[in-house]
């Protein structure tokens, strides 16, 4: 393992500039969600400006919290990974007080997210009437493997079960070999941006018409929908299409290549691209042939092409051929490990990677990647657990020292 204060990639990151965002600012969301999802949702609503309160257990916080190694600065990564931008506060709302300090925080909330089953949230007073009862201007999102109602409804699910479900794992890697699981938590990622857009697609309404609402994300439907270029042809026609590895089944030339040293993918998406493909490789004629005269037509020949270009771009260095697509605007490009998406100038430069220091350590950030008036997002690291219960308690609530000092001493904070 390597020291946590020296020889990191994080220590080249340059830090944070600027401010923050203010899209949000007033709104506050109380996340009371585990894991990846919900958290990558209170993230991107922070980042827009939200004060999000992020809802803890006493005593173990978040379950993302002890999924490590690696850790740094004594936190998870991945948890620092999608908790920026939010405050902590450790409660026990299954208990008669903790329930109490709750309905008061519900009071004064914009948005609640939870990643509870409806059984589970009836159970503990969380589900969109009771706490419509409170504040009926609320809006409850939920986000769960197979939404709140159906045969499903209570079925546990994570990211790895719901890219099974959805298809993606049956697309993804060589035929020959078993199906793969996306290389990133994508159910979970896609689940959580939806649940932010559906968010501010919520409070929107409510400051044009008034009124809460009820918001059900799947992350089982959130990453099937994600299939929909997959699907939807199969829909339309039943041709059953199946994992190609780098392949595409549709555009003829669209794939990964090997090269004299490095891999790169192409995709020759239109017939101009060909035509100016073919004229940086200094064979401008074999564009023109009629029986490659469009994208059916080469898919008909795929199996010649795709030879023929794999012969002449083992010609030259990965590097080469992407100078020279380059200048004639060919989509191609790396296939980067992820030292390489680290270390990419242009990303640190855009500030999209960045650190922030605490405690003598630069924490990496992966930015929101979204811009505002020349703005990003702003750079509160994730909190550490329970941070800033006494400051909520007491800004928010109104409560003295000694009551926060009595729920603390009974466990409820």
């Amino acid at each position: 393992m390597q020291n946590a204060n020296s020889g990191r990639p994080a220590d080249l990151l340059a830090p944070k500039q600027g401010g923050g965002l203010d899209l949000l600012e007033g709104i506050v969301v109380l996340d009371l969600t585990t894991s990846v999802a919900g958290p990558y949702a209170g993230q991107m609503l922070g980042d827009m400006g939200a004060d999000v309160i992020k809802i803890e257990r006493p005593g173990a916080g978040d379950d993302c919290r002890a999924w490590g190694p690696p850790f740094l600065d004594g936190e998870s990564l991945w948890f620092l990974a999608v908790n920026r931008n939010k405050r902590s506060i450790t409660l026990d709302y299954a208990s008669d007080g903790g329930r109490d300090v709750l309905r008061d925080l519900i009071k004064r909330a914009d948005v609640v997210l939870l990643n509870m089953v409806d059984r589970v949230q009836r159970k503990l007073a969380v589900d969109y009437e009771t706490l419509k009862a409170i504040n009926p201007a609320l809006i409850h999102i939920t986000i769960s493997g197979f939404g709140l109602e159906g045969a499903r409804a209570n079925m546990p699910c994570y990211d790895l079960i719901a890219e099974g479900y959805s298809g993606v794992m049956d697309m993804t890697g060589e035929l020959e070999n078993p199906p793969q699981k996306v290389g990133t938590p994508a159910a979970d990622l896609f689940a959580g941006q939806d649940a932010a857009t559906a968010a501010v697609s919520a409070l929107f309404r409510r400051e044009r018409k008034g009124g809460g609402c009820a918001i059900d994300v799947s992350m089982i439907e959130s990453m099937t929908r994600f299939m929909a270029p997959r699907l939807s042809p199969y829909l339309g026609s039943g041709d059953l299409m199946r994992r190609s590895g780098g392949r595409d089944s549709v555009i003829a030339i669209y794939q990964a290549f090997e090269t004299a040293d490095n891999p790169l993918t192409l995709g020759l998406g239109n017939d101009a691209i060909w035509k100016r493909f073919w004229t940086a490789l200094g064979e401008p004629e074999f564009a023109e042939r009629p029986e490659y005269g469009s994208n059916a037509d080469r898919r008909e020949h795929r199996p010649a092409l795709v030879r023929k270009i794999a012969a002449v771009l083992r010609t030259r260095s990965r590097d080469e051929w992407l100078d020279l697509f380059r200048e004639a605007r060919i989509p191609a490009g790396p296939i980067s490990r992820l030292d390489e998406v680290a270390s990419d100038a242009e990303l640190q430069a855009r500030g999209f990677l960045y650190s922030v220091e605490r405690s003598g350590v630069k924490v990496p950030q992966i930015g929101l990647g979204i811009g505002f008036d020349g703005q990003t997002e702003g750079a509160r690291l994730a909190p550490k657990l329970g941070e800033h219960t006494d400051e909520i308690l007491g800004e928010m609530l109104g409560l003295d020292v000694a009551r926060i000092a009595a729920l603390r001493a009974n466990g409820t904070v």
